[in-house]
């Protein structure tokens, strides 16, 4: 998990600067460096949920790549113990996100939230997907093959999209921030006007040695596009980020078609 390199993207994406964001939050701008870098201490959930607002994606996003518990839920145990023992309950059952959301909507239908609604769903990746843009065990010697390889399938897939143009956007915004968000997953992603969000998986046969936030290896490459701006956006890329703490990459080291591959996305994506 590298946190920090999820805050940096979304930050560059947000066109805030890290003096922009710093102030923002009420901290330094060599305490958010270090933060970005991983050189301190992930943020306590007071502090993520500052950055949050102030990046406008959902708390609980943030909370889920840094695998920290939201204060609300703590808070809840605190007032009610035996809520603990429904947990550990789950937790020994060893449910899947799909028995999770199964779960969440028995809650909905029984216990219906008053007042209050829950954070609006990360956009899944899984729909912006298709067999025909899932490359699967890909030998390369750089990322720039990789990436190479899934802009002819986006392309193929807009017509009018040209690959000059499409790999000239990938290359200016990683110019601006890396695109790896650690655990082996890097996510390049460009604006083009016009096109609907789709996106391109391409799996490595071996691990590229390639800059990343936390020293592992490239293993998986998400490549974005879309004319999209805005929340959706930055709520799209924290998708991706929550996905690679959550161990995309090994959940997909084995896969050896593309549907299995979309299986287990939907699986991995059932409870956000």
């Amino acid at each position: 998990m590298h946190l920090g390199a999820t805050i940096r993207l979304l930050r560059v994406d947000a066109g805030l600067s890290l003096r922009d964001l710093a102030r923002r939050i009420g901290v330094s701008s060599a305490y958010l460096s270090r933060v970005e870098h991983g050189l301190d201490a992930v943020p306590t959930p007071e502090r993520l949920t500052a950055i949050a607002r102030e990046l406008d994606v959902p708390p609980t996003l943030l909370m889920d790549v840094a695998h920290r518990v939201n204060p609300f839920v703590a808070s809840y145990l605190e007032q009610v113990p035996g809520a603990g023992t429904l947990f550990l309950d789950i937790a020994r059952r060893q449910l899947s996100s799909s028995q999770l959301a199964r779960v969440r909507d028995f809650l909905e239908e029984e216990f219906p939230l008053r007042g209050a609604s829950r954070d609006d769903p990360a956009p899944a990746l899984a729909p912006l997907l298709a067999p025909e843009r899932i490359i699967l065990e890909l030998s390369c010697a750089a990322m720039e093959d990789a990436r190479d390889m899934a802009i002819g399938r986006l392309c193929a897939a807009c017509p009018g999209l040209g690959t000059s143009q499409l790999a000239e956007e990938l290359e200016r915004r990683e110019a601006e921030a890396s695109c790896s968000v650690g655990n082996g997953v890097a996510v390049p992603h460009a604006v083009i006007e016009g096109v609907a969000p789709l996106a391109a998986l391409v799996t490595l046969a071996k691990p590229l040695r390639h800059e990343t936030p936390d020293g592992q290896p490239l293993r998986v490459l998400i490549v974005l596009v879309g004319g999209d701006r805005g929340r959706a956006r930055l709520m799209r890329l924290a998708q991706m980020a929550r996905l690679a703490s959550h161990g995309l990459a090994t959940r997909l080291q084995d896969a050896r078609h593309p549907s299995e591959v979309l299986a287990r996305l939907e699986e991995l994506e059932a409870l956000r």
